[in-house]
């Protein structure tokens, strides 16, 4: 669960770390079990296991430290205040009352104006089980420390014409024209 949920370079990291206390154990077993496939089956999952903590709890954390670290100075400084575009991926999408409208997939940049084009959101179904994805608007959201605010509403974003999963379009689709302010 700690690698599947995605929550982060740490607790990917640590999961990791419990990988590899598994695989260590399965092989002390099977090497004195004399049970060779079992031995090498895991004498390698503990190579894997052990680059993915080196990879989460190494790397990947040090890059979420700069991120943050950014982040918190640029609130201190007159510049405009920074925000992380990992740390964007997966927050929580707030309308005015705080109330969940969805979460952020992705940030669609436009590389030749350098500027954001558009903000996927995921709109949960059925406990999580299906999704409909939909493009916000970059200027009717604002990203915050734990999530991201946005002035649309959830009959808003019902509005918005959802996107294929697999194709996404090459900019911000526009609303339906009975549905225009």
């Amino acid at each position: 669960m700690m690698t599947a949920a995605n929550a982060g370079a740490r607790v990917t990291g640590w999961g990791f770390a419990v990988f590899s206390v598994g695989s260590v154990a399965w092989s002390v077993s099977a090497y004195y079990g004399h049970q060779r496939n079992l031995l090498l089956t895991n004498l390698f999952l503990t190579i894997v296991n052990l680059i993915g903590v080196w990879r989460w709890l190494g790397r990947e954390a040090t890059h979420e430290d700069g991120s943050m670290t950014a982040v918190r100075q640029s609130r201190a400084s007159s510049a405009p205040t920074l925000f992380s575009a990992s740390a964007a991926i997966g927050a929580d999408v707030v309308d005015a009352r705080g109330e969940k409208l969805g979460a952020v997939v992705d940030l669609m940049l436009q590389r030749d104006q350098r500027s954001l084009a558009y903000v996927v959101i995921a709109q949960q179904e059925l406990g999580g089980m299906a999704e409909t994805l939909r493009a916000l608007d970059p200027r009717r959201i604002e990203f915050g420390e734990n999530h991201a605010r946005s002035d649309i509403t959830e009959k808003e974003l019902d509005a918005l014409p959802p996107l294929k999963a697999d194709a996404w379009p090459s900019a911000l689709p526009q609303r339906r024209t009975d549905d225009r302010r």
